[in-house]
């Protein structure tokens, strides 16, 4: 396997990972009576969704060898934040919410790409998390969008 090759396991827990977003991004589509209902499970979802790669950090905190104290530091420290944000982002309406995940995940991966220039991460974790964040974050605004003009009709 070459080294920028996501292993086979990765790749098809991180993608199924988004049949969530995308099956309720359909049915907020495509079920007009429960659009609320699907808009709040994506809010959900994509709180837990951005609270866990949050928690990446915290592990490439303790587990990585070549990376500074105050860089290992800022890895802990930014390992809490997207769990907070997900955690305001469940308060607010679903438009504002789903905006906030939506810039948590883009921040986020911002986060993941300073860290991988440190921290010897493999070749394929940078363009998965990008694309994984790109579906999350387009889903989560679909989703809120879809559900708000299903709304107003």
């Amino acid at each position: 396997m070459s080294p920028a090759r996501t292993p086979r396991i990765v790749a098809c827990l991180a993608y199924a990972g988004l049949i969530p977003f995308l099956a309720l991004l359909a049915a907020t589509c495509l079920d007009t009576p429960r659009s609320g209902i699907w808009q709040h499970l994506s809010l959900q979802y994509g709180a837990v969704i951005l609270s866990f790669v949050g928690a990446l950090h915290w592990g490439f905190a303790m587990s990585t060898q070549f990376i500074s104290d105050r860089k290992r530091n800022v890895c802990y420290a930014w390992s809490v934040i997207p769990a907070l944000l997900a955690w305001l982002a469940l308060a607010l309406d679903p438009l504002a919410g789903s905006a906030l995940l939506a810039t948590g995940f883009g921040v986020h991966y911002l986060q993941d790409w300073r860290l991988f220039r440190h921290a010897g991460l493999p070749a394929w974790y940078l363009p998965m998390r990008l694309q994984l964040s790109i579906v999350a974050a387009a889903s989560l605004l679909g989703t809120s969008f879809a559900g708000h003009l299903r709304s107003m009709l």
